[in-house]
């Protein structure tokens, strides 16, 4: 199952900061981020696009991941901040089905369940090929993984697109409760399932407090 990057019990990290960053392309960070392959290796670099430094992720019927192990208190810090960029999209896939489940980029935030593996969840912020903006469906795989379209079709393609979600907000309403503490975050380009292949670049990620 893609969504599960770990269900294990992480070390819990003092972050008292009102930004807490989590991917810092910008300044040629990669500290702390990890590969996880679940089909082949998507391949993901720092690269100058634009004008500003960012990683690139470049998929070929690939679907690997990075992710970044840390705590998150949504309490002090709920909102989630990045942005991407891609120029295609996937042709004639359904994302609601096993064999469409791919995305040109795909941003999502993990709660594990610890030693009840099981109970890890999470949540996918997607640009979709084909569902409508503002859409949200339960993972191909797995009800545990709800996926919401932030960004969706082909209007925006070629720009610079900027989100910031209230993932505690998010988690409530896609789960029906209170959500713990957050424990990775991960970022993942895949096209294994359509056999296509998929270009994106990802900018800044960090968390914030209101």
């Amino acid at each position: 199952m893609k969504y599960v990057l770990l269900a294990l019990l992480l070390p819990s990290l003092a972050l008292t900061e009102t930004r807490i960053p989590i991917g810092e392309f910008s300044a040629k960070l990669m500290q702390g981020w990890q590969e996880r392959s679940f089909v082949g290796h998507t391949q993901y670099q720092l690269v100058d696009k634009d004008g500003r430094r960012v990683l690139q992720a470049s998929s070929q019927a690939s679907a690997s991941g990075l992710y970044r192990e840390l705590e998150v208190d949504l309490e002090k810090t709920p909102y989630l901040h990045w942005s991407w960029r891609t120029d295609h999209l996937f042709e004639g896939n359904d994302e609601q089905r096993r064999d469409g489940d791919d995305y040109p980029l795909r941003v999502y935030v993990v709660f594990s369940g610890g030693l009840r593996f099981w109970r890890t969840r999470a949540i996918n912020y997607v640009w979709s090929s084909q569902q409508s903006l503002g859409s949200e469906w339960p993972n191909a795989f797995t009800g545990n993984a709800q996926m919401i379209a932030v960004d969706a079709g082909s209007d925006q393609l070629g720009q610079w697109r900027a989100h910031r979600r209230n993932v505690r907000e998010d988690y409530r309403r896609l789960f029906g409760q209170e959500p713990g503490k957050v424990n990775a975050v991960a970022i993942m380009t895949d096209s294994d399932n359509t056999d296509q292949s998929a270009e994106a670049w990802y900018g800044d990620i960090w968390f914030s407090g209101p």
